[in-house]
């Protein structure tokens, strides 16, 4: 038995796709074999009470490598025995694995995602991933798309330990049939009514202005189609003004945010999930992969890439969906109306996308990794 001690910012009661990653791995490891060192959350006692495995919360609400930060992570790390350490994300937690070691961590492995990509680039950053490299024995990627752009950042000896541990997809939890029908009875949305999903949070770089304004070339080839926004976020108030601006009111749906209890409800609710990501920044800001694509898979739904850092990793092009221009509304809505006019269509990638998430994205293949690089 190897007892991890998990040292993250990105756990529940915060919601994103690192948080979601990272507490979906500490459930699938056995309760007696880690710990998770985390920051303070709104609500977040009433969370860790229910789960199996020991949850401690440092007094802060957003960790840093201090050297304060570092002595309470030491003294738990000691005090549950633990010998390996994971980082939910690499940088910046990553730089107090030397002082782990030094306390006696005989393993240390850093989860990179989407930001590592952008530190990579920049000077200072750039030299605190190296260190960070250098003294984990693993840096894991989501995306071929972030393992190309971490590299260089890194010695040669940390490049040859890279390992790919990507995100999976309990297909049993999304998949047709998981109260799609019961979520479109609660809006008022027919069953044969075509919906366009999209789920995310709303911020620039997801693109759900790009959906919007691909609305009324929509409309005018499927008249009955809805778009459907699940999520919240800095961006609402400017999208909920691009759709007065549109005059799409009666076809955009802002559904707010939804429990993660209920999200695979909701990805069942759609017809054709759409999530136009763009990279934004000069390439500082990409989409490091997009588990929401896989999700919508899972489900039996046709997906809609935006075409930017890993995303388009997570689809074959003309197979199950289309990876697209996500600053091209007119392409977006071409693609978008080929399927939701198609129900036969739907179907048919709608079934081979979630063969491919069930053969390709499963979370026994991710855990299986991840155990191998904490046993060494």
């Amino acid at each position: 038995m190897t007892r991890t001690l998990v040292v993250t910012n990105d756990f529940p009661t915060r919601q994103g796709g690192i948080e979601s990653f990272v507490y979906a791995l500490a459930n699938r490891l056995p309760p007696d074999e880690v710990v998770v060192y985390t920051a303070s959350m709104p609500g977040d006692g009433e969370l860790d009470r229910r789960l199996p495995y020991r949850v401690v919360r440092d007094p802060v609400t957003r960790l840093l490598p201090t050297p304060q930060v570092a002595r309470r992570v030491t003294r738990v790390f000691r005090a549950a025995r633990c010998e390996a350490v994971m980082f939910g994300a690499a940088a910046p937690l990553g730089l107090l694995a030397g002082g782990l070691r030094e306390a006696g961590a005989n393993r240390v492995v850093g989860l990179t995602h989407g930001h590592e990509t952008s530190w990579a680039k920049v000077p200072g950053a750039r030299q605190m991933l190296r260190r960070i490299g250098d003294e984990c024995d693993a840096l894991t990627y989501v995306s071929e798309f972030c393992r190309r752009r971490i590299m260089p950042a890194l010695s040669t000896d940390a490049r040859s330990r890279m390992v790919r541990l990507a995100p999976g997809v309990d297909s049993t939890v999304f998949r047709p049939g998981a109260g799609g029908a019961q979520v479109r009875a609660r809006l008022k949305i027919g069953l044969d009514r075509p919906v366009l999903l999209s789920v995310s949070r709303f911020i620039a770089r997801k693109g759900q202005d790009a959906l919007i304004r691909a609305m009324p070339a929509i409309l005018s080839e499927v008249p009955e189609a809805v778009l459907l926004l699940v999520g919240d976020g800095p961006y609402r108030r400017r999208l909920q003004r691009l759709v007065r601006e549109r005059k799409v009111d009666d076809s955009v749906i802002f559904a707010g945010a939804v429990p993660w209890s209920e999200a695979p409800a909701w990805f069942d609710a759609g017809d054709v999930f759409a999530m136009p990501c763009r990279t934004r920044m000069g390439g500082l800001e990409p989409e490091a992969l997009g588990i929401v694509f896989l999700e919508a898979q899972a489900a039996g739904a046709p997906v809609l890439v935006g075409d930017s850092g890993g995303a388009p990793e997570t689809v074959r092009h003309g197979e199950m969906g289309y990876v697209v221009d996500p600053r091209d509304p007119a392409g977006i809505a071409v693609r978008a109306v080929e399927l939701l006019g198609d129900k036969g269509r739907i179907r048919v990638l709608g079934d081979k996308g979630r063969a491919w998430v069930q053969e390709e994205w499963s979370w026994e293949q991710s855990l299986t990794v991840l155990q191998g690089l904490l046993a060494g």
